[in-house]
């Protein structure tokens, strides 16, 4: 049984942040950008006279291990940097990789091994470096703060400063010399640097944590980056090797063992027409019949590569067409959008989905004894969620040698994650979610 599902309403968008999430909000990012002035102070001072010394003296034997002990300096006060940026930033910065020495290195190999290392010369430029942008964004706040508290409490200490010998704001304007018009005029001025308060210190904030993260941690953020492409090029690699064993095995226990007997049939069949013209017209039906069965494994074989209905009409009707082969009753659940020519997915996304549905199916078939499954498909924002359930015993996994393996190489592969959930006594689900 197949049946569409109405497409996803889009969310309600979130209600606007109460006023004491805001202030809690500001109070942390004044603080992060206050701080962070004499932090960077330090790390301005240590860097730079660091530096300095351990390059005058880098021809002689000392200046060697100023430099290791600079470095050393400035990691530790990039390391406090990183974990005051976790209040700024909403996600938690990727973790810094410094070189490690090794259980045998050499004493002087390791005095000097933050001297080759990438992350170590990334801390010192920061602590050089974020000097002037925290001097600015701490101008910035500090001015901000003051204009806000004195003008918009202009109005309580107005009556204590002297009018004699001076004009005011507002008849410097020329809008009158009346204290009213004077004291509005600065409460005016004062509410305006309340309302941008939050808006302004935010992006001092913001402007310190980014560079601090862009330079302490994205490193670290180019070596996990890198450490998941080679993930996702081996799963690719282990799902192509897995799938080209199982067609070589499928094609070697399947049409190679029928075109081996239709051999035999016909030259069988060649010996006997001369002799006995009955027993090789039956040879030759039987080996008819031998080339239609062999014609029907190719057939499916190829529906199992590439189908051509998911070609031409997308996923929805080649899962509808899989499911209606299936050996035991199937609910397929589609999000019909995604058989339309303008939101449906990529090819790559496409055939992953449908290797995912067709392998989940046949492993229901084979090991798990259910009576009926389940098969949904939705799009989630920018991720395509794949679904496959069934009432079996349960006690499916993915491990080294099973068919489910191979299923989570090529879903990795694709940099989608594939999940098992089947617990003895089922029920089993596999759900797999790939980026749109």
């Amino acid at each position: 049984m197949t049946t569409a599902t109405p497409p996803l309403e889009p969310l309600p968008r979130p209600a606007a942040a109460p006023t004491g999430v805001m202030l809690r909000r500001l109070v942390t990012d004044s603080g992060y950008v206050l701080v962070g002035l004499p932090l960077a102070l330090v790390s301005f001072v240590v860097g730079v006279v660091g530096l300095s010394v351990g390059l005058g003296l880098v021809v002689t034997v000392v200046g060697l291990p100023i430099l290791t002990g600079t470095l050393y300096a400035v990691r530790g006060l990039a390391q406090l940097e990183r974990h005051r940026i976790a209040a700024i930033l909403p996600a938690p910065p990727a973790r810094a990789r410094y070189a490690a020495a090794g259980p045998h290195t050499g004493t002087w190999r390791r005095v000097l091994l933050p001297l080759t290392d990438p992350q170590s010369w990334l801390d010192l430029a920061f602590a050089v470096l974020r000097f002037p942008v925290a001097l600015t964004s701490a101008t910035v706040t500090l001015t901000w703060w003051a204009a806000a508290v004195a003008g918009s409490s202009y109005w309580a200490y107005a009556w204590l400063l002297p009018t004699e010998d001076s004009d005011g704001l507002a008849e410097l304007l020329g809008l009158g010399d009346a204290a009213a018009t004077d004291v509005v005029l600065h409460t005016l001025i004062g509410l305006f640097f309340v309302v941008t308060l939050p808006i302004v210190v935010r992006g001092c904030a913001l402007l310190s944590a980014v560079l601090a993260r862009a330079m302490l941690t994205g490193m670290a953020a180019m070596q996990d980056r890198i450490s998941v492409l080679e993930d996702q090029r081996q799963a690719a690699v282990s799902a192509e090797a897995i799938a080209l064993r199982r067609l070589e095995r499928d094609i070697h226990d399947g049409p190679q063992q029928r075109l081996v007997r239709l051999a035999m049939d016909l030259s069988r069949a060649r010996e006997q027409l001369a002799v006995d013209p009955d027993a090789a017209g039956a040879a030759l039906d039987e080996a008819v019949a031998q080339t239609r069965e062999t014609l029907a494994e190719l057939r499916a074989l190829s529906r199992g590569i590439a189908p051509p209905v998911l070609v031409d009409r997308g996923l929805p009707s080649a899962l509808a067409a899989l499911a209606g082969r299936g050996l035991l009753p199937i609910d397929l659940s589609i999000d019909p959008q995604l058989g339309t020519p303008t939101d449906r997915p990529g090819p790559a996304v496409e055939s992953t989905a449908y290797f995912v549905v067709a392998e989940a199916l046949t492993n229901v078939a084979k090991h798990s004894g259910a009576s009926r499954c389940t098969v949904t498909v939705q799009r989630f924002a920018d991720r395509l969620t794949i679904a496959v359930t069934d009432d079996g015993g349960g006690g499916a996994h993915v491990a080294k040698g099973h068919g489910l393996a191979g299923l989570a190489d090529r879903v990795r592969a694709h940099g989608g994650t594939l999940t098992v959930t089947s617990p003895p006594g089922g029920p089993t689900e596999i759900r797999a979610e790939l980026p749109d």
